[in-house]
């Protein structure tokens, strides 16, 4: 549908003020309840108005540190109530936050420092990352190249060399600051207005170099706004935080949590999500695709595994599941004795079992970050879950689209956030306007005027179309769209979302712009791979010796075939190759939010994608 813009109805503008004055409100208002983390091996709960005090206290640390208005501060932490605590007295000392994501590699984490000029760095450990060296470790390999930086502030563990503070010792100077003159910290607040910069957030970079997209307090209240004027998030709620607080999406999280006063239960990591869930009970929880992938991957793996009557059950309950899906996408009913049944013996005792894994209280799910499979959506709509997917980029200050709790169309972003409007392009492109627009790149002119019109009509460079509901969808990436030699257009990520519905897989990348055919490179899931072999009665090695192995080669291969069966003849896969590893952060294949770096891995495996085009006759 080509069409005017599009608003929202309701139409909620930017407040006036900052973020830390939304906490002071909330603390004026009587609201008890903050957030809840876990400290000592428990669960303890932490008032806003103790928020508001570690606030002026390490605020007020800052500027005796010699931090100065509009200085960036980089944060370089995983998700904590600390960060929280942190990212609020950068503003009450009037500088600008400049978040690091916690998996960032030593350059990378020197990118954003440099690039942002940044006078001082938070870091909060020297714990070993996954593959990686402690963030702690991480600043250090690179501190010498870092001119601007004067001090690295340590949340916890020991400080070495005089450009190391720990922040025990910036507490207390702030506190013997702050009760000499408390009125400065009122002074400093007031200063900051709501279209001064909050924050630089570094956009991911799957296609380029990152950008420092700057976003203000007025971006934030009004998103704060326009959450709660849709219902995603309700002053009632208990909302689990695991996202990582250096992207947009889990900021939405933070900011409508100070607007509302809802509980913001913060968990101890990605790898402690589920038991944290199970054990705090949460109303919302705000995800990225990957973690309805894993969960639905594990259900299917798991029962279609299982030994005897539950495993025949379970595989010929999936059977008719993708007839359901099949039909859903085709715009069919789909009713049936078989599935009725399938209902009743399988999927409520799915339902329940994840519900009881879910803490028995979960309102909502909200998905953003990268787009979600129709397949995954469907499983959890069919099992009462509602789950509402969003849209929005950096530049946006994440969603500028959702879908609203009660009208959720599966397959789409749902209309314009209230305030935003939205309009797509004679070319296709999704172009966004309102409050909740960036209004630029820090120290690049030239890519500001690329992206934002004289008109205030930010470009996304994404593909998109809008129903008679106003209700958008995404169809690609602008920049993703392959053109094969043969002139047809692909959108890659639509194959690779069905292809992640398949529980062998865990990754893929589609390839093919101005090539004779479509090829993909694949990375499997290392637990179904185990239990594939084992099945089979064959050996099971490292992940690299199992992914090489023929049994696995022709369980891929038939994923494949089913893939292919239902796509045209030119955006059919002719080859594919099974990584030796898994993708990751760690080793620059995917974003803070899983999602894959295109430029990065057609550049880091040419000699794989290269060896699928010799002798390049397209396969049978």
């Amino acid at each position: 549908m080509r069409a005017e813009s599009q608003v929202a109805p309701s139409a909620a503008g930017a407040q006036e003020g900052n973020l830390v004055q939304l906490l002071i409100q909330r603390v004026n208002s009587g609201s008890k309840e903050g957030a809840t983390h876990k400290k000592d091996g428990r669960w303890q709960d932490v008032s806003f108005s103790q928020v508001l005090e570690d606030v002026k206290v390490l605020s007020a640390g800052l500027v005796a540190l010699g931090v100065k208005p509009g200085d960036r501060v980089s944060l370089f932490a995983n998700t904590s109530l600390q960060w929280i605590v942190a990212d609020l007295a950068i503003t009450a000392a009037q500088a600008i936050m400049v978040p690091v994501y916690s998996s960032n590699i030593p350059d990378e984490v020197a990118y954003v420092v440099n690039h942002s000029e940044s006078s001082f760095v938070f870091v909060d450990n020297d714990e070993k990352d996954a593959k990686q060296a402690g963030r702690l470790t991480r600043v250090r390999q690179k501190l010498a190249e870092c001119p601007t930086v004067q001090k690295v502030i340590v949340f916890e563990g020991a400080v070495a060399g005089e450009q190391e503070v720990s922040l025990a010792d910036v507490v207390a100077k702030g506190r013997e600051a702050h009760q000499a003159n408390p009125a400065a910290f009122d002074e400093r607040v007031a200063s900051v207005k709501s279209d001064d910069t909050y924050c630089i957030v570094y956009t991911s970079g799957t296609t380029g170099a990152p950008k420092g997209t700057l976003l203000t307090h007025g971006n934030w209240t009004y998103q704060a706004q326009a959450v709660r004027a849709i219902g995603m998030m309700e002053p009632s709620d208990s909302v689990m935080l695991f996202l990582p607080l250096a992207h947009v999406f889990a900021q939405v999280a933070k900011v409508a949590w100070l607007s509302m006063g809802c509980r913001l239960i913060i968990a101890e990591s990605v790898d402690k999500l589920m038991a944290n869930i199970a054990e705090t009970r949460p109303t919302v929880l705000p995800s990225v695709p990957r973690v309805f992938e894993k969960v639905y991957n594990t259900v299917v793996s798991n029962g279609m595994a299982a030994p005897g009557l539950k495993g025949r059950l379970t595989r010929w309950a999936f059977g008719l599941f993708d007839e359901y899906v099949e039909a859903k996408q085709q715009g069919r009913e789909y009713n049936s004795l078989g599935f009725t049944l399938a209902k009743k013996l399988v999927f409520t005792k799915v339902r329940a079992t994840l519900d009881e894994k879910l803490g028995g209280n979960m309102r909502l799910f909200v998905s953003g970050g990268a787009p979600l499979s129709r397949k995954i959506a469907y499983f959890f709509d069919l099992l009462g879950f509602k789950v509402v997917e969003g849209y929005g980029l950096t530049e946006t200050s994440a969603p500028c689209n959702a879908n609203r709790p009660n009208k959720i169309k599966i397959g789409s972003v749902g209309p314009p956030m209230p305030g935003t409007e939205v309009k797509i392009a004679a070319d296709g492109e999704v172009l966004v306007r309102g409050p909740c627009v960036t209004k630029g790149y820090y120290k690049n002119p030239t890519a500001t005027a690329e992206a934002l019109d004289a008109d205030g009509w930010y470009h996304t460079g994404d593909i998109g179309e809008v129903d008679s509901d106003n209700y958008l969808r995404i169809t690609d990436r602008k920049k993703d769209i392959i053109v094969t030699a043969g002139g047809k257009n692909v959108a890659p990520q639509n194959i690779e979302n069905t292809l992640k519905t398949f529980p062998i897989l865990s990754q893929a990348m589609v390839y093919g712009d101005k090539r004779p055919y479509l090829v993909v490179l694949l990375t499997v899931m290392e637990e179904s791979v185990r239990k594939l072999l084992e099945e089979k009665g064959a050996p099971v090695g490292t992940y690299a010796e199992n992914a090489k192995r023929p049994e696995v080669h022709e369980a891929v291969k038939a994923v494949m075939a089913k893939v292919n069966s239902e796509q045209p003849p030119y955006a059919t896969i002719k080859r594919f190759t099974i990584m030796s590893a898994d993708f990751t952060q760690e080793t620059g294949e995917l974003t803070p939010t899983l999602k894959v770096k295109r430029k990065v891995c057609s550049q880091k495996f040419k000699a794989q994608i290269d060896a699928m085009y010799d002798n390049a006759s397209i396969p049978d």
